[in-house]
């Protein structure tokens, strides 16, 4: 089975209520659709959204990367050849990780439909039922309050809270929300960069004070931060989960080497795609890091890849954060992965199991 054409389309999927980070703030789920064609007439999915601020990639960059000079060099290529073709897409050009990730997962998508069998069961095999937390956005307290009580009203019991706005009202907003959640959650802290190092020792050690227990908190200083994030580490008892920070298997290496995270946050979005996403994995549980599986904003076709590897490498990544495709109002993908509120269950068919795309919006490149 031969690569003979690669094609673009666009789905978007307004959110139940917007995205809100320190970063940004977003209202729909927006992924550029990678369609990989081949010589039997099997299609290979995959998907990336447009990062800017995180990844540098936009959907124009993503579409250009693949047709001027990905795409050409793995055309013709037979999909057997796997780490061929990934080796290719991971050299052809520098950067560009979301082009080369939501590439990826189509060809991984076409290699498991090659054997017939899901992708799970040919990366090593696991359970088809993964939890996910939820993200709660930052927000004034009453809204960030109700939507930590209407998540936990749906059964979700693993909460990552977004702050980073404001030290003393985080803290303030920290304490009343565990506060409220009193044990019915797990409450992870997601600063997305927002503090200095100092700001989050003295946060952290202030909530650690108040008996605040946290599961974790993650990337809480600038991404190119390494001493900072170590100077943290030593300073509190909660795990420091690095996520911006960890792009590349070497920078999860300089990490360990400094003892500046306890957790690595794997998305493959940031990471450039499965092939990479496995090493990270595998180096992580070479030093005893646990990791995380994530997702950017992203809808339920890349987010399914994740939930395909968190499945088949259980051991190393035992923390699952794949709520993506459930912030939005509706799934436009048939088959494959059922994302139902907490619940992620894989299915049985070949690939990804995807069987149709409602909303798909054909695309002509350039677009």
């Amino acid at each position: 089975m031969k690569i003979t054409a690669i094609r673009f389309a666009k789905l978007e999927v307004p959110l139940i209520t917007p995205f809100k980070t320190s970063m940004r703030t977003v209202q729909n789920i927006t992924d550029l659709v990678i369609i990989v064609e081949t010589d039997k007439g099997v299609l290979g999915y995959g998907s990336a959204p447009a990062t800017p601020v995180i990844t540098g990639d936009t959907h124009g960059s993503i579409s250009h990367a693949i047709s001027t000079v990905i795409g050409p060099q793995i055309i013709g290529m037979d999909i057997e050849n796997l780490n061929g073709i990934c080796h290719k897409i991971q050299h052809a050009i520098v950067a560009n990780n979301s082009a080369k990730a939501g590439l990826e997962i189509a060809i991984y998508d076409l290699w498991a439909k090659r054997f017939d069998a899901p992708l799970y069961k040919l990366l090593g095999g696991g359970k088809p039922h993964l939890k996910t937390d939820v993200t709660i956005s930052v927000d004034h307290i009453d809204k960030m309050l109700a939507d930590v009580n209407l998540a936990i009203k749906q059964g979700f019991d693993i909460l990552k809270i977004k702050i980073g706005t404001d030290i003393e009202n985080d803290i303030s907003r920290i304490h009343e929300i565990y506060q409220d959640v009193a044990k019915r959650a797990i409450i992870r802290l997601d600063v997305n960069q927002g503090w200095t190092a100092k700001q989050t020792v003295y946060a952290i050690q202030k909530l650690e004070n108040m008996g605040v227990e946290l599961e974790l908190i993650e990337q809480p200083v600038k991404n190119n931060d390494i001493a900072g994030l170590s100077y943290i580490s030593e300073r509190i008892t909660t795990p420091v989960m690095a996520d911006e920070s960890a792009f590349s298997p070497q920078q999860v290496l300089t990490l360990i080497r400094n003892g500046a995270a306890d957790i690595i946050n794997i998305k493959l979005m940031k990471c450039a795609g499965l092939s990479q996403a496995i090493k990270i994995a595998d180096l992580a549980e070479l030093h005893n890091i646990p990791c995380m599986i994530g997702c950017m904003l992203e809808g339920s076709i890349s987010v399914a890849a994740a939930a395909h590897l968190a499945s088949a490498k259980a051991s190393s990544i035992p923390l699952i954060d794949l709520d993506g495709p459930v912030l939005g109002q509706y799934d436009p993908v048939v088959g494959g992965v059922d994302f139902t509120l907490s619940n992620v269950q894989l299915g049985q068919g070949a690939g990804l199991g995807i069987e149709s795309i409602n909303n798909l919006q054909e695309l002509t490149w350039p677009f």
